[in-house]
């Protein structure tokens, strides 16, 4: 069983130290008019290549861009898009963080490439495999405000898969190994799953000879993982700090899919010990049908101060090197 070590998102665009406050800063310059949209843009570029290179630093084998260019997991996307405009703050999930609520007006289109260009830009600094990251259509809808046009979630999810299978196709051809779709909000919204499987048809059919990755985070996924087994994708990500007795249901059930155990708590800066992640990989892996599985923080790091990020990820490589020289 190979072991592959995959960021699961976000990455912090600040750390302490002077030249880490770079974004801070453009951010403010931009909000005061004193630097233009281009000038902003290359200081993103630059700290992109800075949060890649520091995965890379770290050990991490599948990278993320760190989504260094997203205000939130909703409005990078919907602003994008006709039919939908951008209104007030929400909470996210059970976090700190903010994102700005999609409302829905119209009929939803692309106006062009979304995500293409940030991938395109990621991979060219990158000397590791890049993983572009999207959120799912059903978390968009619930996330969004219907206002016009479509009557449910359900058809909404259905209206954003459209267009994200655009993108999924897009990011397909041009050679990306292993795409990941975000959906948080189905863990709170279980009864809607067959709202997700539909919703997922249109992506898994552009998705060529890339690896679909579904990832779940910020609750309880054990009730659905019998079901989530039965989705249109190749991967399952799975945030196991939510999740006490998963282990033991995996234990049982064992995974025609490949899992991303997301064991590296992203929300907590202690850093986990052998004690707590050997006793889990030793019931999960042995019942594992694939040749791959991949260890994963348990959802974007962007929660945690840039430097505990990284050691986050410096220990996630540690322990999965004491692992399997230790026990393979």
């Amino acid at each position: 069983m190979e072991l592959i070590l995959s960021n699961a998102g976000s990455y912090p665009r600040i750390g302490d130290s002077p030249e880490l406050q770079q974004h801070r800063k453009a951010y403010a310059q931009r909000e005061r008019e004193e630097i233009g949209e281009e000038a902003f843009r290359k200081v993103e570029d630059e700290v992109t290549a800075a949060v890649i290179r520091e995965q890379i630093e770290a050990g991490v084998e599948l990278v993320t861009d760190g989504q260094i260019r997203w205000y939130d997991p909703y409005s990078h996307f919907c602003r994008r898009l006709e039919g939908v405009e951008i209104d007030g703050l929400l909470r996210l999930f059970d976090t700190n963080f903010y994102f700005r609520q999609p409302v829905v007006k119209g009929p939803i289109r692309r106006r062009g490439p979304i995500l293409l260009p940030e991938y395109m830009f990621a991979r060219s600094v990158s000397s590791r495999p890049v993983k572009p990251v999207l959120t799912g259509p059903y978390t968009l809808a619930r996330g969004s405000i219907l206002n016009g046009g479509y009557r449910s979630v359900h058809s909404l999810a259905l209206a954003y898969a459209q267009v994200l299978a655009e993108e999924v196709r897009e990011l397909a051809r041009v050679g990306a190994p292993l795409i990941q779709v975000d959906e948080p909000a189905i863990l709170r919204s279980p009864e809607d799953l067959n709202v997700l499987a539909e919703a997922l048809v249109g992506l898994a059919g552009e998705r060529g000879n890339a690896k679909l990755v579904l990832h779940t985070s910020f609750g309880d996924v054990t009730p659905l993982y019998r079901d989530l087994q039965a989705l249109p994708v190749d991967v399952l990500g799975l945030d196991f700090t939510y999740s006490p007795k998963l282990p033991a249901m995996i234990a049982d059930m064992g995974s025609e899919k490949s899992l991303a155990l997301g064991l590296i708590d992203a929300r907590n800066t202690k850093l986990e010990a052998a004690e707590s992640v050997f006793p889990i990989l030793d019931r999960v892996l042995p019942v594992l049908k694939t040749a791959q599985a991949y260890l994963t923080p348990s959802c974007g790091l962007e929660f945690l101060p840039r430097d505990r990020a990284r050691q986050k990820l410096l220990t996630m490589k540690q322990l999965r090197d004491a692992y399997v020289g230790g026990r393979r």
